[in-house]
This record gives C-alpha cells, structure tokens and sequence, in this order.
C-alpha cells in the first residue's frame, strides 16, 4: 500500500509538471519525483521480502529486510532534502524564463508553448506575467494589432469575452508568474511530505 501511494505521488507530479515544464528548464526539479518512484517501486519489492521472510522465520531473511527498509529510510530522507531546495529554485526558474515563454506565444497557430500558456491561464484564472497589461509588450500583440489579450484570459463566467483591453473587468486580473510558483510548489510540498510521512511510518 505505501509503495502503491509513493508511485502515485510520483506520477501525480510528473503529469502535473507536464503542463507547466514550459515555464522551467531545470530537469532536475523532477529528481525527488523519480526517486520517491524508485522507492516506491523498491518498497514493493521489500515488502514481498518482508513477508516471506515473516512466514518462513527467516532471520536472515528478515535481517535483509531491515536493512534494505533502512536504506530505503534513508533515500527518503533525501528526498525530502532534495524536495525543499528544489522547492527554493522554482520561483527563480519560472522568473528566467515565463517573458520568453510568453514572447514566444502564437495565437493563430499555436505551438506547445501557446498552448502551455493558454492552459495555465485557463486553470489558473490569470493573465499575463504580472497582468493582463503585460500582452501590450509582447510580439503576438504587436502583430496582432486589434488591442485584445488571448481569449484564455476571459473570465470563465463569460460566454461574449472577446479578451479586448477596453473590457479590462472581462479579463482575470491576476498575474500567472506567482501562481505558477505557487502551484509547482504545492507539488513539490507533496512529495516532501509523502516521504516524510513514511519516513516516520518507518521509524
């Protein structure tokens, strides 16, 4: 059941990341999640150990056991280490480079960074890096030249939003930087706190 639960976590934030690893380029933020996959996967397999080594008596079997389930300790440890600092680079990740991402937006043929952007600004009810003023500086705008912002930034209430900047109480006011930084946080908080619960489960 823990392996089963810490693969699940892992894969929750592999999925999660998927939809935003536009807005990062460090790889590495994902090392907790393919450890905390890898313990999962080494739980399983301990556990089968485990409990053969109960019905047969085993003591070398069980002694096997406890080493390896110390190990495994251990690597969870490192994980929740790992997760904290990786959790502390994510704000200065999404900041290098969410302009680019967004200089890089094309409304009329979208690409997997167009598309990264609009998804995040649907799910995250925002708009722009800071606000929705932050499309008048972008290419896309410029070239677009009809004054209105992707219609991923209308209010989901509203069914006649055409993302002009004329109906700024259309559009959703809050930027999408912080709230991406917030959101690949909460995902990190859910690997830290997944190894530490069988850490201590453990114990």
């Amino acid at each position: 059941a823990a392996a089963g639960i810490l693969c699940y976590v892992g894969a929750y934030v592999f999925i999660t990341y998927d939809d935003y690893d536009h807005f990062f380029e460090d790889v590495y933020t994902l090392i907790p999640a393919v450890i905390i996959i890898a313990v999962g996967t080494l739980l399983f397999i301990i556990g089968l150990i485990g409990c053969c080594a109960t019905i047969r008596e085993s003591r070398c079997g069980l002694a096997t056991f406890v080493i390896i389930l110390l190990l495994v300790f251990i690597t969870e440890v490192v994980v929740v280490v790992l997760g904290y600092i990786y959790r502390a680079k994510v704000e200065d990740e999404v900041d290098h480079s969410i302009r680019k991402v967004y200089n890089g937006y094309n409304g009329t043929n979208p690409d997997a960074a167009s598309r990264a952007i609009d998804y995040v600004q649907r799910q995250l009810r925002c708009c722009g890096i800071h606000n929705y003023s932050d499309w008048e500086n972008t290419i896309w705008f410029k070239q677009t030249k009809n004054n209105s912002v992707p219609l991923s930034c209308c209010k989901a209430a509203l069914s006649n939003c055409t993302g002009s900047l004329t109906r700024p109480m259309d559009l959703y006011s809050e930027g999408c930087e912080a709230l991406v930084v917030k959101k690949l946080q909460e995902i990190m908080m859910y690997v830290i706190w997944a190894a530490l619960a069988f850490a201590a489960i453990q114990v």
